[in-house]
């Protein structure tokens, strides 16, 4: 009842803040959409595997068993939902995909909706998704229910003193595939013993296949050929780019590579401002912005990619294959949301830095402690590690290599997961 109250609460503050924020908009405009789609394409005769991912994050994790159910069992279609539109909005047209639509609210009425137009064989839940009446539901039409690549830790609401009673909701979990140890202890705490695997994280199953997959960038090599060092920021903010380019610019044996986190035309022209070496937009070299025509604004210093020295990639989708140019990488949002995809640049055997809030990320935590992470707190320590793996190519070449290292050693979770389920 508490937990009802609770998400009809939630909901209301969405509806009342949706004049005011995009966010909230998307969501409800995207949950109204919901059961139409799911009215008009469900097909009636087929069988569904239910995959939910909170946000992007969450579809990598779960993305290896989405693509390798559609290899292995081409008798089942797949539906995906999310909550979040930084999800769903980027992956809504993810071929891998029958249907793909928001997560209504969970709420019995909801609930009871999204059941009566399709009823899954199996669902999945990625990493942090656990709503109840979702899962009472599946418990109560009989429909397995497996949490992947689940992480618990003590300060967890299942593992406080008041949580004792939303904690039953675990019980309704045919199956945990955890990342490690501390998970199924904690599990165990909760008499939750006989159905938890520790597997790891999918995640590094998707970073190895994107790794196989990187596409080949002829502006982005042609812009690196014969540099001595390309640094590479992968979704930056503010924050990190303010310890990043003071030191570009003092640097000018240094090439960079800058894919920020949000993509629009202030961030770029704060970015474009703060530079004072030349740089050039990927979209313009590309002939994709409206500079090729003629913008005076967007054609930055230079015209040339070999003549740029900073290039800034504006557009989504190619950050994943560009971390294989760099010598050394920086991943950002450390030092506010929380720390992006290290995974995605430790594949290519780079050395990476990172901000400290980093402290929820497993792979962040045992690349530090393994010496393939470098913690940045401030500019006089960038400055230094940068200095460091910059010139010393043995050092940088024996970083990468432990971070290349960590990816393929912990790779198989999806192996794992298919054994386990006997598919």
């Amino acid at each position: 009842m508490l937990y009802t109250i609770a998400i009809y609460l939630y909901q209301l503050c969405v509806i009342l803040v949706s004049p005011f924020h995009k966010k909230a908009r998307t969501i409800l405009k995207g949950q109204r959409e919901t059961f139409r789609i799911l009215r008009q394409q469900v097909d009636k005769q087929a069988s569904y595997v239910w995959f939910h991912a909170a946000s992007l994050g969450e579809f990598e994790q779960g993305r290896p068993l989405m693509e390798r159910f559609r290899r292995e069992h081409p008798e089942y279609k797949i539906l995906l939902t999310f909550f979040s539109p930084s999800g769903y909005e980027v992956r809504k047209n993810y071929p891998g995909a029958d249907i793909i639509c928001y997560l209504p609210f969970d709420t019995p009425s909801n609930v009871y909706r999204f059941f009566h137009l399709v009823r899954p064989k199996m669902a999945f839940f990625i990493k942090y998704e656990f709503w109840a009446d979702y899962m009472w539901a599946c418990h109560h039409y009989h429909i397995p229910f497996y949490s992947v690549s689940s992480i618990f830790r003590p300060n967890k609401v299942f593992f406080r003193w008041y949580g004792h009673s939303y904690a039953r909701v675990l019980r309704h979990v045919t199956h945990f595939f955890v990342q490690d140890e501390q998970s199924r202890e904690l599990l165990a705490k909760r008499k939750i013993l006989n159905n938890v695997t520790i597997v790891g994280d999918t995640r590094f199953d998707r970073v190895i296949d994107i790794a196989r997959q990187a596409k080949e960038l002829p502006l982005v090599e042609k812009f690196c050929k014969d540099a001595p060092i390309v640094f590479v920021a992968g979704s930056s903010w503010p924050p990190d780019e303010d310890l990043i380019i003071p030191y570009f610019n003092t640097h000018p044996g240094m090439k960079l590579i800058l894919a920020p986190h949000v993509i629009d035309e202030g961030h770029l022209r704060q970015i474009e401002q703060k530079l004072k070496r030349p740089s050039l937009r990927y979209s313009v070299v590309a002939g994709e912005h409206p500079a090729a025509s003629g913008d005076a604004h967007a054609v930055q210093q230079c015209t040339d990619v070999a003549q740029a020295d900073c290039l800034i990639i504006d557009c989504y989708g190619l950050l994943s294959s560009i971390y294989r140019y760099g010598h050394v990488a920086y991943v950002g949002g450390g030092f506010g949301v929380g720390i992006h995809n290290v995974a995605e640049a430790a594949v290519y055997g780079v050395p990476v830095l990172i901000g400290p809030n980093n402290k929820n990320f497993r792979e962040a935590q045992d690349l530090l402690r393994l010496g393939g992470c470098f913690e940045i707190t401030g500019q006089t320590l960038f400055n230094a590690v940068v200095d460091r793996v910059s010139s010393d190519k043995v050092l940088r070449e024996a970083r990468g290599a432990v971070c290349k290292d960590y990816i393929t050693s912990n790779a198989g979770a999806s192996d794992v997961i298919f054994q386990t389920l006997g598919l």
